[in-house]
């Protein structure tokens, strides 16, 4: 496979279709990429706007700013990052697939180091193309018969005791993670402010005053930004 990699590109043929095959990969992916929008915006959109579970622009936004306080840096530092490793193709694709840091890439790079290729070149771009290719359909297999098939029929013989528990997972998960988030960054000028006003809105100022109820959130993490900047050190 390594050789027929090489062959096809180094042959001379490849120099003259490189510059065809990246304008189909960008007319394609941006084409593709839409359509993964407007289908994952399909179910949110018929719930708001056919079913009416209209919640109100307030809920709506507190959730984007929410979420782009957390993220945003990433919607730009993650296609630079991946850029080099993954090519054109491959970004497309792990953008629409998901799941990049933890399954696609380690599966370009595995891909990419049994071949030994060098980040940024042609041949390394098609092997991280077909590796994301192999990775996606191993996910989707295992997902049908896992989780699809076997997970429902699990479900269906456990005792309602055991799935009661259910409702638990959600904190287990959030939580541990908030705990090693703290401990790897250890900035605990920014962290402990936070917290403390997460709790207090939580506790006590959302209860009290119930105008909040939708916009407590947005009101954590606008004072929270607000703490860190004013606590960080000077030097």
């Amino acid at each position: 496979m390594t050789q027929q990699i090489t062959d096809v590109v180094e042959s001379p043929s490849a120099t003259s279709t490189a510059s065809t095959f990246d304008r189909t990969t960008a007319r394609w992916g941006r084409y593709t990429m839409i359509a993964g929008l407007l289908v994952s915006l399909a179910g949110p959109a018929y719930l708001l706007f056919v079913a009416g579970y209209w919640p109100g622009l307030t809920p709506i936004l507190t959730a984007l700013v929410a979420v782009a306080a957390i993220f945003a840096v990433y919607w730009i530092l993650e296609p630079v990052t991946y850029f080099p490793m993954l090519g054109g193709a491959g970004l497309y694709q792990a953008f629409l697939i998901g799941n990049i840091s933890n399954k696609l890439l380690p599966a370009a790079v595995s891909a990419q180091a049994v071949l030994k290729t060098q980040p940024g070149t042609r041949r390394a771009e098609i092997a991280a193309t077909a590796a994301i290719c192999g990775a996606a359909l191993v996910h989707v297999i295992s997902l049908a018969l896992l989780v699809g098939i076997g997970g429902t029929w699990l479900l269906s013989v456990l005792p309602e005791s055991f799935t009661a528990t259910f409702d638990y997972i959600l904190p287990a998960v959030l939580g541990p993670v908030l705990v090693q988030l703290l401990w790897k960054q250890q900035q605990w000028r920014a962290a402990v402010p936070a917290l403390v006003i997460a709790a207090v809105l939580a506790l006590f100022v959302v209860p009290r005053v119930p105008a909040l109820t939708h916009s407590g959130m947005l009101l954590a993490v606008v004072l929270g930004i607000t703490a860190a900047v004013l606590l960080r050190p000077r030097r």
